[in-house]
């Protein structure tokens, strides 16, 4: 069973890396003074740390927080580097985050080619 992130609510990647040492307190700490956020809204927080394969999810209920953790047995996140950022995302860009592709998908330029 796969758990649909963006069905708990709002979902908020926050860029660069995050020492995933860190539990409950430690990481509704980071949202409320780092980014002035509040981790009591109902939205999820995703944190990654260094490695890239495994990432965190805060997550308030209303009746307590929810701390998921994910480690890919294959493959790496494409995870945001700019440090001390926090991005809402849509449910298109974090079912693309967890299939390991970039939020923002670069296309690149091609010169266009006339054909005759």
């Amino acid at each position: 069973m796969m758990i649909r992130l963006s069905d708990l609510g709002q979902v908020y990647i926050v860029c660069g890396k995050t020492d995933l040492r860190k539990g409950i307190d430690g990481l509704a700490t980071l949202v409320k003074e780092q980014f002035e956020l509040d981790p009591f809204s109902g939205k999820v927080f995703l944190f990654c740390g260094g490695s890239k394969d495994r990432f965190k999810a805060l997550y308030w209920d209303g009746q307590g927080f929810w701390l998921l953790y994910k480690r890919f047995e294959n493959g790496k996140l494409n995870w945001p580097r700019n440090q001390n950022e926090v991005q809402a995302l849509s449910s298109k860009q974090v079912d693309w985050l967890m299939k390991g592709f970039a939020i923002s998908p670069k296309i690149k330029n091609m010169k266009a080619r006339e054909f005759y």
